[in-house]
């Protein structure tokens, strides 16, 4: 059984910055396919950044040059560094796994991941 639990979501100002941390309880944790997802009031659960098994990122290009996906393997955690924020960010963080395969180009898609965190609050104001 994986669990995923995030934090470092909180309110910023517009240009402030903000680290999200995924904590994973899993012993295979080195071999996941990891994301980030965010989901706004009314709209879709995104995806924003993902890092697969082999160690390449990608990120939508709404993030891409602000924002930074990470892991530390020894300590099973995933990170999303956060830059030049912008109102448009706020939204409900979600970090999500993929305990079998790679994701691939799919990466940005929910139907991808197995395991999902219960989300971090991202405001940002103006």
């Amino acid at each position: 059984q994986v669990t995923l639990v995030e934090s470092g979501g909180g309110s910023v100002q517009s240009g402030g910055s903000l680290r999200l941390s995924c904590a994973a309880s899993a012993s295979s944790y080195s071999t996941y396919c990891m994301g980030w997802f965010r989901q706004a009031p009314g709209k879709e659960r995104e995806g924003v950044a993902g890092i697969d098994r082999d160690g390449s990122r990608n990120y939508a290009d709404s993030v891409k040059g602000r924002f930074t996906i990470s892991q530390d393997n020894a300590k099973k955690t995933l990170y999303l560094q956060m830059h030049s924020l912008k109102p448009e960010d706020t939204a409900m963080y979600y970090c999500a796994a993929r305990v079998w395969g790679r994701c691939g180009s799919s990466w940005y898609s929910r139907m991808v991941y197995d395991v999902w965190g219960q989300g971090t609050q991202v405001t940002v104001s103006s």
